[in-house]
């Protein structure tokens, strides 16, 4: 059995950035990744391929809790789901961090508070090559440093809805973005470089011009660090704790049809929110009967992925954008003028393509454009991201009974986000978009609501009581002296804008204090 310093299970944002960071250190670092690497082909453009082939998404299936089955919105590649992410790089706003009360609820306080992660969050900036504007975002947290890089520049249709919005009181802002753009006369635009704007929002890039997990973190460690290895296709089956139960002491892999065993000082967790917790699941023991580190019953437990839609509105003139993923609205984020509570984020995505609206059912209010070709359609269409903030519910959860994974999942805090859509299309309506919204279905699941999984989150979270949550503040379980959990498992609540930046800052917080306990520094990235 092969021995590391530390195995990082995982190779996402979560895993991949501690594995970088702890690469550093020189101590031996094996990350296990349970695909490959994504084919850099001409299809990663393809919308038929992406979107409606779902080509680069998992065939395993899930069922829900009503028994129906769904194949869960999930990618097995080195860099794990950042490979399709859209790479929307935000920090949680600081009142994220404290208790909220929403209509339906309460999203809870976190036991850290933006302090503690707020060094973390600028090198998770620099790490992923964040452009952006600092003082634009009227919701943005204080932070110690600027954007490493400048933000992108809206195209002129996106300027003219954001001078739209200046106009009706709004304050839009530059969306924060990881990507690798080249910079030409100190300004940033999408013309100065060969990426596209199908790198975002579900597409992977051909060119690896989007900052994902496997471009920034992964292939510069391989590069730079003979201590770092990788294995991929390397599927991770469960984890083996000694007699006693407190301490993991092998990782069984299955690798191409062999069964293997590692093991290593510190194992970390971090296929996601909810392959992280099956994991422990399928990990169970005697000493561990209800799945390991799950004396709380907790893992698996409070499944939180935002309220999303994806929303294509019909503008009266053409849109010939490139690149429209530049602008966010953040106004509502906390409340609005008619409602006490916070609404959240309002963002742009992707172009949409015909392909993509030809798979779609069309709503009724289209009839009146039956001449119009999909192609038109495209054109005229500008494409929003709406999230709202989902609460924590223990009833909401991923179970494993020992044959089928099965996720239960009841919506909760709807209102907000139909309130929020409203806004939106009050907003377009003095930009020139018709009045109504056509949702937008293959971004998240096919139609099937459970099985978009994009925003994963809450599966096992972090506290200072074990009788209430998984890990410690440090991200390491409550019950075993070595195993850690890095990607957005350990969440109490997930405010209202992409976690991604979270997971990262977090999980090189979690290499400093990995670090320290094996006695060495790691270097700041």
């Amino acid at each position: 059995m092969e021995r590391y310093d530390v195995i990082v299970i995982g190779s996402g944002p979560g895993g991949a950035s501690l594995a970088r960071k702890l690469a550093s250190t020189g101590k031996s670092i094996l990350l296990l990744e349970r695909g490959d690497y994504l084919k850099r082909e001409i299809a990663n453009w393809d919308p038929k391929t992406v979107f409606v082939e779902g080509a680069y998404q998992t065939t395993e299936t899930w069922y829900g809790g009503d028994g129906r089955k769904f194949h869960p919105g999930l990618h097995y590649y080195v860099g794990g789901n950042s490979k399709v992410y859209g790479a929307a790089l935000f920090r949680l706003r600081e009142r994220d961090f404290d208790e909220l009360q929403h209509k339906d609820g309460i999203s809870p306080a976190w036991p850290l508070k933006y302090a503690d992660f707020e060094p973390y969050y600028g090198e998770a900036e620099r790490l992923f090559h964040v452009h952006g504007q600092r003082g634009e975002d009227p919701t943005e947290p204080p932070s110690s440093t600027p954007f490493p890089y400048p933000a992108v520049s809206h195209e002129p249709r996106i300027q003219a809805l954001h001078d739209s919005l200046r106009h009706a009181g709004l304050h839009p802002f530059h969306l924060p973005l990881g990507i690798l753009l080249d910079e030409k006369d100190g300004k940033v635009t999408p013309t100065s470089t060969c990426i596209r704007c199908a790198a975002f929002d579900g597409f992977p890039c051909l060119l690896n011009g989007k900052a994902d997990a496997q471009v920034v973190c992964v292939d510069p460690a391989l590069a730079a660090y003979p201590n770092f290895s990788l294995l991929t296709n390397a599927y991770v089956t469960r984890l083996e704790t000694d007699p006693s139960g407190h301490t993991v002491t092998a990782v069984h892999v299955v690798r191409k049809d062999a069964h293997e065993r590692y093991s290593a000082d510190i194992i970390v967790a971090a296929c996601g929110a909810l392959s992280s917790a099956l994991l422990l699941l399928r990990s169970a023991s005697e000493r561990h009967p209800h799945g390991l580190a799950n004396g709380s019953d907790q893992v698996g437990r409070n499944y939180m992925r935002h309220n999303q839609s994806i929303l294509m509105a019909l503008m009266r003139e053409p849109n010939d954008t490139m690149f429209q993923k530049t602008l966010a609205v953040s106004d509502f984020y906390f409340n609005a003028d008619d409602w006490a509570y916070p609404l959240g984020l309002i963002q742009m995505c992707a172009t949409s393509h015909a392909d993509q609206i030809r798979s779609e059912a069309l709503p009724e209010w289209l009839s009146w454009l039956p001449e119009m070709p999909f192609e038109e359609m495209a054109r005229h269409s500008m494409d929003f991201w709406l999230s709202s903030e989902d609460l924590p519910r223990a009833e909401n959860r991923v179970r494993y009974d020992g044959e089928r994974v099965v996720l239960d999942l009841v919506e909760g805090n709807m209102e907000a986000h139909w309130r929020l859509k409203k806004k939106l299309e009050q907003l377009l309506g003095l930009a020139g978009a018709h009045s109504v919204l056509m949702e937008r279905s293959l971004y998240l699941g096919k139609n099937v609501p459970i099985g978009g999984t994009a925003h994963q989150a809450g599966t096992a979270r972090f506290g200072t009581d074990p009788a209430d949550s998984v890990l410690d503040l440090d991200c390491k379980a409550h019950e075993l002296d070595n195993l850690y959990i890095t990607d957005a498992s350990f969440f109490p609540s997930i405010g209202a804008v992409n976690p991604t930046l979270t997971i990262v800052a977090n999980a090189l917080r979690v290499a400093d204090r990995i670090a320290e306990r094996l006695g060495v520094k790691a270097a700041a990235m």
